[in-house]
């Protein structure tokens, strides 16, 4: 298959989302697909002359532009991953500028080539890209693509929004509350949730901005943090205990995996550092347990409107109560992120598991 593997971006997971497509691109060619990685803001300029519109099947409508000349042009046999993903990475010290001067956010070519892809394999991480706006653009286009659709990765996206529905679905979630820069800010001792409590931006991913304020100066230095990456932030519950996460693919549960931080918590450097964290997969739990956080990691998939496959963060407390976290709409995809894991347990190799997400997203959305 000719296959774009989209990453990149403007957020603050730009470079995990690089590492995540780059292993993605690189299984997916082991596996004989004609697959190519692209920046979905910076794009390719390189391309300029084989993205013409002029060109039949390449950025028209023309039904036929997934089997034209072009197409093989785009997609050729031979492709040097690393030399993408390095062409990505020139682009790192240009964002700031790019984002001041620029107004679109698509960058060149990128839908013309997404256009005359089969599929896109979205390894894109953060608001930008995992938050339902590219999703809905391909929507309007017609363009397939793996991962949720835009209105459940914009639900997941927002951790207000989707704490509530949890709640309302019967999920167990940390009590907390949303907190916008405009509003006036009560102590920690006032606001419901006390000390200690996390604080997180409302929209972000991996950790970034995720504080754990045990003081009032923290509280305070913390909501100072959090407000630097977004206008609206989450104060919640501490919550003491193990931590984990489940895999669902096509609506099903993978293995549970817990992750044990050797220092602090499960933050930005203890999910990125080799060696930082220990993951246990499948979780050393009971039966029964290992299937109330299956069970609820599968119904807040279907609460979220989720579609082919996400991962759900969940604590366990001392006293064996489940809380979940968060959903995750496009997770990690690298052989040693979670997910991957978790499929390895069940016999699945990373190339593997790439096609299977392509199955199922290519399966729903051509139904």
């Amino acid at each position: 298959m000719n296959i774009v593997v989209l990453a990149g971006g403007i957020s603050t997971e730009r470079e995990i989302s690089i590492v995540s497509g780059t292993m993605v691109c690189k299984a997916l060619r082991e596996k004989g697909h004609r697959a190519i990685l692209l920046d979905v803001y910076c794009g390719d300029s390189r391309i300029a002359d084989l993205c013409r519109p002029e060109i039949p099947g390449c950025g028209t409508p023309d039904s036929g532009r997934k089997n034209s000349p072009a197409a093989d042009s785009l997609f050729p046999e031979s492709y040097d991953v690393d030399a993408a993903a390095a062409y990505m990475r020139s682009f790192d010290g240009q964002i700031a500028e790019l984002r001041r001067t620029r107004r679109e956010f698509f960058g060149p070519n990128v839908l013309a080539l997404c256009e005359t892809a089969e599929v896109v394999f979205m390894a894109l991480h953060g608001e930008d890209g995992e938050g339902g706006k590219v999703q809905a653009v391909f929507d309007l286009l017609g363009i397939c693509y793996t991962g949720s659709g835009a209105l459940g990765s914009a639900v997941a996206m927002d951790k207000e929004l989707s704490r509530k529905l949890f709640a309302a679905d019967g999920i167990p979630a940390a009590a907390g509350f949303a907190l916008r820069r405009s509003e006036a800010r009560r102590p920690a001792s006032e606001n419901g949730i006390g000390l200690p409590c996390i604080v997180k931006p409302c929209c972000g991913g991996s950790s970034v901005g995720v504080e754990i304020a045990r003081t009032q100066e923290e509280y305070e230095k913390a909501l100072e943090i959090a407000f630097g990456y977004e206008e609206e932030v989450i104060v919640e519950q501490y919550i003491e205990g193990r931590e984990f996460s489940v895999g669902v693919v096509d609506g099903k549960a993978y293995p549970v995996i817990e992750i044990a931080p050797l220092v602090g918590f499960y933050d930005y450097k203890n999910k990125y550092q080799a060696g930082a964290a220990i993951e246990t997969c499948p979780a050393q739990l009971d039966a029964d347990k290992t299937a109330e956080m299956q069970r609820y990691a599968e119904l807040a998939y279907r609460t979220l409107k989720l579609e082919c496959y996400a991962r759900m963060d969940f604590m366990m407390a001392k006293d064996g109560s489940l809380y979940c976290l968060e959903a995750n709409t496009l997770p990690g995809m690298t052989p040693t992120s979670l997910l991957p894991q978790e499929a390895a347990a069940l016999g699945m190799d990373f190339p593997a598991l790439c096609e299977r997400l392509i199955e199922v997203s290519l399966r729903d959305r051509r139904a």
